[in-house]
């Protein structure tokens, strides 16, 4: 009974999981299945040009919701008979400032244009998408809050299917069109021939469908603006848009850099193209990270009060290295299957897929961990795990990048978030001390990763005997895990069945 008892949290964690990180299965699967079509239609160096440009909409994302979707949580869950006088303060205050950030690149899009040396259209595009993105990212948070969790996985599966819908209309249809048609109003705006712009046109008309599905919500609402509700949570919520940069600047800012650092060796665009064709591979870790954060921070918050909740979130993480553990091995040892997904000019950057999947790995730890600072109030620490981490990046791609290009930007990847790992549990276990087993988190990552080395530079040359060794090493971790935590088919079934 006791067993049982201390599983119902994790219980209830798998649960939200699975439905909320339903639609981000969907988005991930379905966007990744375009990545075939995108590196076969579109060039290095235009793919190079589309990552650059969702770079910038990712970075600008965090900046411009002000980490105002984890304050909602926060405040929203400690005084409930507020929650609704928060939540408009928290959509008034995205609202105006996503708009006022639009009217301003509308008054330079020219200048934008000639600095960043993109089509002025497309800045337009992106500064859209990501006014909607801002606008909207508050609303699915809502649905969070209210624990509508299939609501939520429906409303983000429509925005995905519309997305896939207008890209297969795009890229397979239109350009049929303007052969037929070669006056079409659509000339005015995107070339007759593929380029990166029919990427971000497909994700704006993705947005608008998003926003239109919270128009009946918005109707209702009820228009109530607190300066001192909106003061807490820019003071509670500020330093968390800091906070969240990492998780995002790590991986973007990279990418920003090849205009700049990239080896001289090939143009900039090829190389970035190359860098995150192969960087999708690992869409797999990143999906199991993605939707375990979105149903692990409101858990986490409503079952503070919890006597044993510090247990939790020590069992939460080791369960949850263990699984990506999984993934990696999964994926890492078959690179030979995951690489025929790319263009035949996109797979020789192939060797950076491992390195961003235990980067990913470490990106869940980091969240894991982030939720001392969050529940204790000290969120000013945030800027400090932030900083280390942005620095380790910055040196990392700035000195090495010019020389080995990719590979500097994924290990500069990989060893931020590693510095931050050790850095936030230095600071938890001074000022927020949760039993984190790290002996036996540190074994599960070094046995999983010396099996992948294992397997890459000892085992046979012939396809066909690694792919049967390879199998046979994973299921010895697997039965190594079991052994490990004494776990059996009942124990599972305890920790995972539904009520």
């Amino acid at each position: 009974m006791k067993f049982h008892t201390q599983l119902n949290p994790i219980k209830q964690l798998a649960g939200q999981t699975a439905i909320y990180g339903l639609s981000s299965i969907v988005a991930r699967i379905i966007n990744f299945f375009f990545v075939p079509l995108y590196t076969r239609v579109l060039t290095t160096g235009n793919y190079g040009l589309a990552s650059e440009m969702l770079a910038y909409i990712a970075l600008l994302q965090v900046v411009f919701t002000f980490g105002l979707e984890t304050g909602f949580f926060r405040f929203a869950n400690q005084d409930k008979d507020q929650a609704a006088t928060i939540f408009s303060t928290t959509v008034i205050s995205l609202g105006i400032s996503s708009m006022t950030f639009l009217l301003l690149i509308l008054l330079f899009t020219r200048k934008i244009s000639i600095i960043a040396g993109h089509s002025a259209t497309y800045i337009i595009f992106s500064a859209l998408i990501l006014t909607i993105d801002c606008f909207t990212a508050v609303l699915f948070a809502e649905l969070r809050f209210l624990n509508k969790a299939w609501k939520f996985a429906t409303f983000r599966s429509i925005k995905i299917f519309a997305e896939v819908g207008f890209n297969l209309i795009l890229f397979f249809y239109l350009p049929k069109h303007f052969v037929s048609h070669p006056d079409s109003f659509l000339l005015k705006y995107i070339p007759p021939v593929p380029d990166y712009g029919y990427i971000l046109l497909a994700i704006l008309l993705s947005c608008i469908t998003s926003l239109l599905l919270f128009l009946p919500r918005l109707t209702k609402l009820r228009i109530v603006f607190s300066m001192h509700i909106w003061k807490k949570l820019l003071i509670y919520s500020l330093p968390l848009m800091v906070a969240g940069l990492p998780g995002v600047v790590n991986d973007f800012i990279s990418r920003i850099f090849f205009r700049f650092f990239a080896p001289s060796t090939a143009p900039w665009q090829d190389q970035l193209g190359i860098f995150n064709a192969n960087l999708k591979l690992s869409v797999f870790m990143l999906l199991f990270v993605q939707m375990f954060r979105y149903a692990a921070e409101p858990f986490f918050f409503s079952n503070a009060s919890r006597y044993d909740m510090k247990k939790v979130y020590a069992d939460v993480m080791k369960y949850f290295v263990i699984c990506c553990i999984f993934i990696f091995l999964g994926i890492a040892m078959y690179p030979e299957f995951f690489s025929l997904m790319l263009g035949k000019e996109f797979r020789s950057g192939i060797i950076v897929l491992p390195i961003m999947l235990i980067a990913n790995v470490l990106l869940g730890m980091v969240f894991n961990l982030s939720m001392w600072y969050k529940l204790s109030g000290k969120t000013r620490y945030a800027l400090a795990i932030t900083l280390l981490g942005l620095s380790v990046n910055l040196f990392i791609n700035i000195i090495f990048m010019p020389q080995y290009g990719y590979l500097a930007a994924a290990w500069g990847y990989l060893l931020s978030y590693l510095a931050m790992v050790i850095f936030s549990n230095h600071l938890s276990r001074k000022y927020y001390p949760i039993p984190y087993n790290w002996g036996k988190i540190i074994l599960y990552c070094t046995t999983g990763i010396g099996i992948y080395l294992f397997s890459r530079y000892l085992c046979p040359i012939q396809l066909q005997y690694r792919i049967i060794l390879n199998t046979s090493y994973f299921i010895c971790f697997i039965v190594f895990v079991f052994h490990m935590e004494n776990l059996n088919v009942q124990k599972l079934k305890m920790l995972f069945k539904q009520k």
